[in-house]
């Protein structure tokens, strides 16, 4: 399987340095750049672990499954990557800079209520389109993040931080319903739409076989965004 591709229109945000997409084994030491076959045993890899910890964490997945996935030797697996934590490290710093895609792209100088309500159209899109990668990021929190504290913390805190600050902008200038806490509202977005990725089997469960969960979200969330941030 090809891992997730970013929803057409969404740019990766700048805010997450890249985990060296272009350069062989991710353990800190000199490289050459990688060739074609190079890039693309790289990218096999890091889909095949996505599968991997996506269905077993970090403790599940193995080295040898890893292999076994991407159809390549153990030790060709290692050329690229020195270990299982430089695997997932690259993994977490690519979705890290995905995952910050869609409120990366809030128009501080757009409409208010057409900004949020697009912000959650694409989150819910992109967790549409990239399940494994949803899960990937719940399992690392699930874990207390013990690989992404700093990132979280970090990148993720000051792109919330900024974006929360246009919303308390547009509170200020009577734009935007008051009542609603600027982070709270941005977390909730996360909840609502991550959900549907994450608890994919129990969403199907409770709704029955004959409704499908994603196209009803889109319909329910833009309906309940539009009442909650109706000023």
């Amino acid at each position: 399987m090809v891992r997730g591709k970013l929803p057409a229109g969404q740019g990766q945000s700048s805010a997450v340095g890249g985990a060296g997409g272009g350069w062989v084994r991710d353990a800190g030491e000199e490289s050459a750049p990688l060739s074609r076959i190079q890039r693309m045993n790289r990218e096999r890899i890091l889909d095949a672990a996505l599968d991997a910890f996506s269905e077993r964490g970090f403790s599940g997945a193995t080295l040898d499954r890893i292999a076994e996935i991407a159809g390549l030797s153990k030790p060709n697996l290692l050329y690229y990557f020195a270990s299982k934590e430089a695997i997932h490290a690259a993994l977490l710093t690519e979705l890290l800079e995905t995952w910050l895609a869609p409120l990366a792209q809030l128009d501080p100088e757009g409409h208010p209520r057409a900004e949020l309500l697009a912000y959650v159209s694409r989150k819910l899109r992109m967790s549409r389109d990239m399940p494994r990668e949803s899960r990937l990021f719940a399992s690392e929190i699930f874990q207390g993040a013990p690989r992404l504290g700093d990132t979280l913390a970090g990148p993720l805190k000051r792109m919330v931080d900024d974006k929360a600050a246009v919303i308390a902008r547009w509170q200020a200038e009577g734009r935007l319903t008051p009542d609603l806490d600027p982070h709270h509202l941005v977390m909730s977005v996360w909840a609502l739409t991550q959900h549907y990725a994450d608890f994919e089997v129990q969403a199907r469960a409770v709704l029955g076989p004959e409704r499908d969960p994603w196209a009803e979200a889109e319909g329910f969330l833009a309906a309940f965004y539009g009442r909650v941030l109706a000023r």
